[in-house]
């Protein structure tokens, strides 16, 4: 008990240590690139390799794309692409469908180049891609 709550502390501490707001003129020099239009295409071929089914996946676009800047924390370095909100449910080893969770992909130059939500990080990154949704215009159940 006394080791959880430990840890407890120290991944509080380490998410208070993020730097601090970019300036209007360190967002200016960032380049996003045009904006994607095949957006939908290289999401999908991106989760294609990350997903249990991706034949049987369901993904749903709820929004962007759009330019979306993520500042750096101790736990993950910067990120900015235009950004796309989706709601993913993929069926889990068993088969079974697991349920819809947020995932926000960032796209830069025609690939996903950073993503919220999935993989070892899913805990902490499906934080990060309800608050990102909502920046995008979507409230992420």
């Amino acid at each position: 008990m006394r080791f959880l709550a430990a840890t407890w502390v120290a991944l509080a501490l380490l998410a208070g240590c993020q730097s601090p707001l970019p300036t209007r003129e360190e967002l200016a020099v960032l380049d996003y690139g045009p904006r994607p239009e095949d957006y939908e295409k290289i999401v999908r071929d991106y989760l294609r390799t990350r997903l249990v089914e991706p034949d049987f996946a369901l993904i749903e676009f709820k929004a962007g794309p759009k330019p979306l800047y993520q500042k750096e924390t101790v736990l993950r370095a910067r990120q900015y692409g235009w950004a796309v909100c989706v709601m993913i449910n993929d069926k889990d080893r068993r088969g079974a469908y697991e349920g819809f969770y947020p995932m926000v992909l960032y796209i830069r130059d025609g690939k996903v180049v950073a993503a919220n939500g999935d993989g070892l990080e899913r805990a902490a990154g499906v934080r990060y891609a309800h608050a990102q949704c909502r920046e995008l215009g979507y409230d992420a159940p």
